[in-house]
């Protein structure tokens, strides 16, 4: 159904705002500003970390603009006042102008940094892509987080001299956390999802077994990247570890409350500082 509240875009002029807030800002800069300290982390000088930013972020907007531009239709039946194309506060054939752009613009930046960076990044953002085109919909949802997390480091460290890839540790646990992640993002809009027909793995196993799943998976994370580095675990990491564990149990025990999303947000933000405290050693 319309949004009959809505007023048309077409013929405006375009306003910033607006198209900000259609990229999905909130995840798009957090993505862009760890991707750049990780980068600066493994010792990318100034120009490196500025490119792996660009790089990132022109990712990160092609993204987000095309996930509302693709769910247009379903914004408007369920009246997203909170969605500016749905709002009437953007013209679709601006933002479908805006989404191609940043994904051109993407192309030489990633390859900026080598072809093999390049094509890692490239690969994570066609992830993203794919996600929005219709793997939201279905069993697989969490396949496209998992790959795009996944490949983030290897376009840091592919990019350093001699072009490393990042020790497997490190990757395996950027796809628990790129996981676990999706399983937390979809807690506070399941319901919403479930009646427009979005029926990814997470919604399939409902509010309970998503928190519960995404609380585990990314308390593995914190697990992998405690354990992973060569050397023993010293009293920092056991002290991470401890911490996990009193933020998962509950949200296994009490799955029906709002801890899974609460300790999944948790966890992820101290997976966040491991991985970033990580970058030296790799540098």
């Amino acid at each position: 159904m319309p949004n009959v509240n809505a007023v048309p875009a077409a013929g405006r002029a375009v306003r910033p705002l607006p198209l900000l807030r259609a990229c999905h800002p909130a995840p798009a800069a957090a993505v862009t500003l760890f991707a750049t300290a990780f980068a600066a982390g493994c010792g990318r000088g100034p120009a490196g970390c500025a490119l792996t930013g660009a790089a990132v972020a022109a990712g990160q907007l092609s993204v987000g603009w095309s996930n509302d531009l693709i769910d247009h239709r379903r914004d408007l039946a369920a009246r997203r006042r909170d969605k500016p194309l749905a709002a009437g506060e953007l013209d679709p054939a601006v933002l479908r102008a805006a989404a191609g752009a940043a994904l051109l613009v993407c192309v030489p930046l990633s390859l900026a940094a080598g072809a093999a960076a390049g094509a890692a990044h490239l690969a994570g953002v066609a992830a993203g892509w794919a996600y929005n085109l219709g793997l939201k919909r279905t069993v697989l949802s969490w396949a496209p987080y998992a790959l795009a997390f996944g490949l983030l480091p290897a376009f840091v460290t592919l990019g350093l001299p001699g072009g490393p890839w990042p020790p497997p540790w490190l990757t395996a646990a950027a796809v628990l956390l790129g996981t676990g992640a999706h399983f937390a993002n979809v807690l506070p809009d399941l319901a919403d999802d479930l009646a427009a027909g979005v029926r990814g793995l997470p919604q399939r196993l409902g509010r309970a077994g998503a928190g519960a799943v995404a609380a585990l998976l990314l308390g593995c994370a914190s697990a992998v990247l405690v354990a992973g580095p060569p050397g023993p675990v010293g009293g920092a990491g056991r002290a991470v570890l401890v911490a996990t564990v009193l933020l998962v149990l509950p949200a296994v025990l009490l799955p029906r409350t709002r801890w899974p999303f609460l300790a999944a947000l948790a966890v992820a933000g101290i997976d966040v500082v491991l991985l970033l405290a990580r970058g030296p050693a790799l540098g």
